[in-house]
């Protein structure tokens, strides 16, 4: 592996990352939402991640000798709308998007599994802005040694 593929990998993770905490900004944002540009109150978006190039089975990888394999960073594969959580039904027949009975749909955002998916996205962030310093740490210090 050469050191600019671990700088790719790296920087990819890190984007992956920011891209993800943006989505759950964009969660917490919307949390009370309860009308959007089509008139249904806003979904909670989630963010999925595969590999970047060809997918292989662990099953495959694992078989192989760690040499052979060389990985290529992570990408988002998708953003979808959670349609499994239940939407938060308040009873406020003040509120201008009650139904008839006097209850609103508010999202089905969890401010608190909100917090623990940024934690979660910024501790992954961080763990790859250390690998890529210490990748350009062993790159400078191969500089170096070339003196």
């Amino acid at each position: 592996m050469s050191m600019f593929s671990a700088f790719n990998i790296n920087a990819s993770g890190l984007t992956s990352q920011r891209y993800r905490m943006d989505v759950i900004a964009e969660n917490v944002a919307n949390a009370n939402t309860t009308r959007t540009e089509d008139g249904t109150p806003y979904r909670r978006k989630i963010v999925t991640f595969q590999t970047k190039g060809q997918y292989q089975p662990f099953s495959q990888v694992f078989g192989r000798s760690i040499e052979t394999y060389v990985g290529q960073g992570v990408r988002v594969s998708r953003v979808y709308e959670d349609t499994e959580t239940e939407m938060n039904m308040v009873y406020d027949p003040s509120h201008p998007d009650a139904d008839e009975n006097g209850y609103v749909t508010y999202p089905n955002v969890n401010i608190i599994q909100e917090m623990t998916d940024l934690i979660d996205a910024s501790r992954a962030y961080e763990a790859n802005s250390t690998a890529f310093s210490a990748s350009k740490s062993m790159a400078l210090q191969g500089l170096e040694l070339g003196k």
